[in-house]
């Protein structure tokens, strides 16, 4: 049963992963309706505000979910919201006798209390089936309904030499284009993309995934002196996705109407040192529903983000090439800690060969991380 339970619980999984980038603030969740051994019915919840998986998927099976088995990536929700009906109701009028549930809904509105309603109809329950994956699955939604905060990727594309620019500040292209284009897929998968203002003066980004299909990150400019042009690229180029400038108010008046005149939002953050904080402008985003951000900063405020302690993962593409030389950029920078149990530990490292570059993912190992 363990083995039939797993292998339909992945086809659930792969079902739940075709809704990335899609479904913030709300889960990524798949659902397989199975009986006699046969899938009658799938589903997945597609948009927020747009049907969940277990509704779609009974709603296809109709009459012959009765006495079927439901796989399910996540615990049914039990709990009214602004924009769907909850889930559990569903399920027990359905019909089906077994319900199958990969892990429980750490939203402590509905944490177990979708799983007590259905076994309160006399509906078998099993869970943790595939646990691992489908926690990995929603790391960033975990994270968010759990503490309020976006899960952080800090994206960097560097030579094996850990270099991001020469001495001159060129650095287009390190990378070949099959990794700028996972970059552009990691860019579409992310709620919101943040950089800051030396990488806008510099380099005029676009800060838009570009690929069929693809949906623009909200942007985020980290600029405490309100450097930002109002001609950016960043700030002019048409998006869905809206350009949020945060700064201090202690920044320019007249540059706060300038930028807004030109389409941009303003985003009034505490301080730090004289500096945007991050760590309190992450727990804002949070405040949002932004469940997840891609940083693609420059040297400055990779170490900045890496020393408040607000880095989950880290996704690097490393390039086969040598910078060489002390006055190349290098990809992190801020001071270097004085002892090695200092550094920023990562685990779960993987390696994928994207092209003719090297993607390196691993997430910061909050029991071992440096202070920066």
């Amino acid at each position: 049963m363990q083995l039939v339970d797993e292998r339909y619980m992945r086809m659930a999984l792969r079902l739940a992963e075709k809704g990335r980038g899609r479904t913030s603030p709300n889960p990524l969740v798949g659902a397989v309706v199975v009986k006699n051994n046969k899938v009658i019915s799938r589903g997945w919840h597609r948009k927020a505000g747009e049907p969940h998986a277990e509704a779609i998927a009974l709603k296809k099976a109709g009459a012959a979910a009765q006495g079927a088995t439901l796989y399910v990536t996540l615990e049914p929700c039990s709990h009214l919201n602004k924009r769907t009906p909850p889930c559990a109701p569903l399920v027990v009028a359905s019909g089906v006798k077994r319900v199958v549930v990969a892990m429980i809904d750490p939203n402590p509105q509905v944490s177990g209390n979708g799983l007590k309603a259905l076994r309160k109809a006399h509906i078998d329950v099993s869970t943790g089936v595939c646990e691992a994956e489908a926690n990995q699955l929603n790391q960033a939604f975990v994270k968010h309904v759990t503490t309020g905060m976006p899960f952080v990727t800090l994206k960097i594309a560097q030579t094996l030499d850990g270099r991001i620019a020469t001495s001159r500040g060129e650095s287009k292209w390190i990378t070949g284009e099959d990794a700028r284009l996972e970059g552009h897929r990691l860019r579409d998968q992310h709620d919101a993309i943040l950089v800051g203002v030396n990488t806008v003066l510099q380099d005029d980004p676009s800060l838009t995934a570009r690929f069929p299909g693809a949906r623009d990150p909200i942007r985020i400019i980290v600029d405490s002196k309100l450097r930002t042009p109002a001609t950016a690229k960043v700030v002019t180029q048409r998006s869905a996705a809206k350009t949020l400038i945060a700064t201090l108010d202690t920044a320019s008046k007249d540059r706060m109407v300038e930028l807004l005149d030109a389409g941009a939002e303003i985003l009034l953050t505490p301080a730090k040192q004289a500096r945007v904080d991050l760590k309190q402008l992450m727990k804002m985003l949070g405040t949002f529903g932004i469940t997840s951000v891609l940083i693609e900063g420059g040297a400055e405020v990779n170490a900045s983000a890496l020393k408040a302690g607000m880095v989950d993962r880290v996704v690097l593409f490393v390039a086969p090439m040598l910078m060489t030389g002390r006055d190349s950029l290098c990809s992190i920078g801020g001071s270097s800690p004085v002892r090695l149990k200092d550094a920023v530990k990562l685990r779960d490292l993987e390696f994928t060969r994207i092209g003719s570059d090297v993607m390196v993912r691993g997430y910061v190992d909050r029991g071992r991380a440096g202070r920066g």
